[in-house]
Order: C-alpha cells, then structure tokens, then sequence
C-alpha cells in the first residue's frame, strides 16, 4: 500500500510539475506571493521543475525512499507560505474564489507533507541524512 501511494504521490507531482510548464502557467502565477523577490513566471518554472525532480524520484529511486521523502515533505513546507498568501490576500487561482475554498485547502498540504512522510517511512529512517 505504501509503494502504491508513494508512485501515485510521484505521479501526482509530476503532473503538478508539467503543469506549471505547460497549461496552467498563469494560474500558478496568481499564487506567488508578491513579497517573493523573484519574478512570478521564473518561481513558477522552477517549482514545476523541482515537482518534474522529485515526482520522478519518489517513482525511481526506491533505494533513497526516505531521504526523499523528506525532501518532498520540506518542498511542500517551503511552498505552504504561498497557499497562506492566496489565503490572506483572496487570490483567484484553480477555482479557489472563496476564502472557504482557499482554508480548505491549506488544511491539505500538511496532510500532503503527511503522506510523504509515511508512504517513503522517511521519519521511520534513523539514518536518514538530508
């Protein structure tokens, strides 16, 4: 059960990384924050990039489960200030039109960080080195 979640987590971000290349550029644009000293668009490219890289990894390289488990969990806490922003400042973006919407789903990227951790048994490793 666990390989199977960690493929569909991999698969899941790599399908989240093209988008950000590919047909959901803009929208992914709306969610960084303005305060972020990057340009929107290079944020947005980059973080589909990472997403293609660990998807990729969580599905390959099965040896290096936990240490990229953690990684993945790190990644998803890294971008979680974006999700609060939209939050806060009532961003439009992937049909998130209501604050509702938009608590609703920042209650799942710690579920998100959750299944990273348990489906690679990264906080099962004891020598996992990050």
């Amino acid at each position: 059960m666990k390989s199977a979640a960690r493929i569909l987590l991999g698969a899941f971000l790599v399908f989240a990384g093209l988008s950000h290349l590919f047909w959901a550029r803009s929208e992914f644009q709306a969610q960084v924050p303005t305060w972020v000293p990057l340009d929107a668009d290079f944020v947005v490219l980059a973080s589909g990039v990472v997403e293609i890289v660990l998807g990729l990894a969580l599905v390959f390289l099965v040896r290096r489960r936990a240490m990229i488990g953690w990684v993945v969990a790190a990644f998803f806490l890294a971008v979680f200030p974006g999700n609060i922003s939209q939050f806060l400042t009532h961003t439009d973006a992937f049909g998130l039109d209501t604050d509702s919407a938009r608590g609703i789903r920042l209650l799942f990227q710690p579920l998100l960080i959750l299944w990273a951790l348990w489906c690679t048994d990264a906080w099962r490793s004891k020598s996992t080195r990050v």
